[in-house]
């Protein structure tokens, strides 16, 4: 039977709305607060990173998985609080074990993580895995070891020791992807320092904080509360946020997508409203276990809730008013030299949400406009930083991260240097001077 939509229950879908742009925005934007806390030093670093896995371990893609996993090692079963927590020890130590080694190959190679996503194939990949896990969050299958694995670590001890150490890696991999914003900004700043050692340190610290939950969990709520109709519409929740979280992968993978989306306000006041209406439909509250007639309009919630999500963050990120940025440098020392103009060089890549930040809220702010229309402006993508010419650039402009601006003045004299997402007012100041 259709149920009418009542004024209370749409209202009531606004803060869930709110949570769920929320949370998918929280889980894209901090790759780059990483590099605040690196500039004091090793112990900051270790802490910023630790932190950094802290934050991860409670996005969306993460967060569900903690109480299966737990129950999966066997830390439920135990007898005592002391073997718990030995357990959990162990599964973060596997955490670890899957972690430390990407900070030694980025100290010994450089920037590994972003010439990962460079490649579409992976950027596509990750977004499987988080459609996957969404499936999970929907009730589609069971996020739960294969019973051939699982009779394998019995052998080895029983669901024990080994078997954790092991959930440990493979937990450390299906969580990966889900890592990728903070991921980024830690190992760019491993590359830099080129330290395998520095680099371990830092990834360990990344992987102890992103066992910490399971850790807690494992050894101290062995009796978790029982599971309802309420936890149903939290996995509902959270599997929305995975596919959104796909979708911008996707996006970026794609970014040739984004001229389908008009830069009116128009555009997200109706992405909102048709996520409310997916929402209010049933995309959380209904249950697939419910009769037909439910389920589907849960699967028609579903689908609104996300393409309104998508299409509204989508819109926050565009920058409103494009600059007239080019692409050679070449082209851009001709007019400049012609001109007798300043410059301002601006390295970006489609996973950089800092660059994405420079671009919607700084480089389009009215007050630069009025000032950056002198300047003659170049856009280095490096989004694939194999390019020899990305390369060549990187090593002229003496580039170890994104994002970085440079600002030369008429005589090619660099003046002013950006690392990291500067607010408008600071940005209009540097360039203002500049002659």
């Amino acid at each position: 039977m259709l149920h009418r939509l009542r004024p209370a229950r749409l209202l009531s879908t606004l803060p869930i709305l709110a949570l769920i742009l929320a949370s998918g925005s929280a889980a894209l934007a901090a790759d780059n607060e990483f590099a605040r806390a690196v500039a004091k030093g090793p112990i900051y670093a270790g802490l910023a990173a630790f932190l950094g896995g802290l934050l991860t371990a409670l996005t969306p893609c993460v967060y569900p998985m903690i109480a299966i996993t737990v129950s999966v090692f066997g830390a439920r079963q135990t007898k005592s609080r002391t073997e718990a927590m030995l357990l959990s020890t162990v599964f973060v130590l596997g955490i670890a074990a899957m972690f430390t080694p990407l900070g030694v190959g980025a100290g010994l190679t450089g920037s590994l993580f972003g010439s990962a996503l460079s490649n579409r194939w992976v950027v596509l990949g990750i977004a499987a895995v988080f459609l996957v896990l969404a499936g999970s969050m929907f009730g589609l299958f069971e996020f739960v070891l294969p019973s051939g694995l699982t009779n394998k670590l019995a052998r080895m001890g029983g669901i024990g020791y080994a078997g954790a150490f092991v959930l440990g890696l493979v937990s450390g991999v299906v969580a990966a992807p889900c890592t990728g914003p903070v991921l980024t900004g830690i190992l760019l700043w491993i590359g830099k320092t080129q330290s395998p050692w520095l680099g371990a340190a830092a990834m360990a610290a990344f992987s102890l904080g992103l066992g910490v939950p399971f850790w807690i969990v494992g050894t101290f709520a062995v009796q978790l509360p029982k599971s309802g109709k309420w936890m149903m519409g939290v996995k509902s929740f959270f599997g929305i946020v995975l596919v959104i979280v796909a979708l911008y992968y996707v996006k970026n993978a794609f970014p040739q997508l984004l001229r389908y989306v008009p830069a009116s306000p128009f555009v997200l006041y109706a992405a909102v409203a048709v996520a409310i209406a997916g929402l209010a439909l049933g995309a959380v509250h209904l249950g697939f276990d419910e009769g037909k007639a439910r389920a589907a309009r849960k699967i028609a919630g579903i689908v609104l809730a996300v393409l309104g999500s998508v299409v509204a963050v989508t819109w926050i990120e565009m920058p409103k008013g494009e600059l007239p940025w080019l692409a050679k440098e070449s082209d851009a020392l001709a007019r400049a030299k012609a001109n007798d103009s300043p410059m301002i060089v601006d390295f970006t890549a489609d996973w950089c949400s800092a660059c994405k930040r420079l671009a919607r809220d700084t480089f389009t702010d009215p007050a630069v406009r009025t000032e950056i229309d002198r300047f003659v402006l170049l856009r280095v993508d490096a989004t694939n930083d194999d390019d020899p010419a990305v390369l060549e650039a990187q090593k002229k402009y003496k580039v170890a991260g994104l994002p970085t601006v440079i600002i030369l003045d008429s005589n090619g004299v660099e003046r002013a240097r950006f690392t990291d997402f500067v607010a408008a007012s600071q940005f209009h100041e540097a360039i203002r001077a500049v002659r």
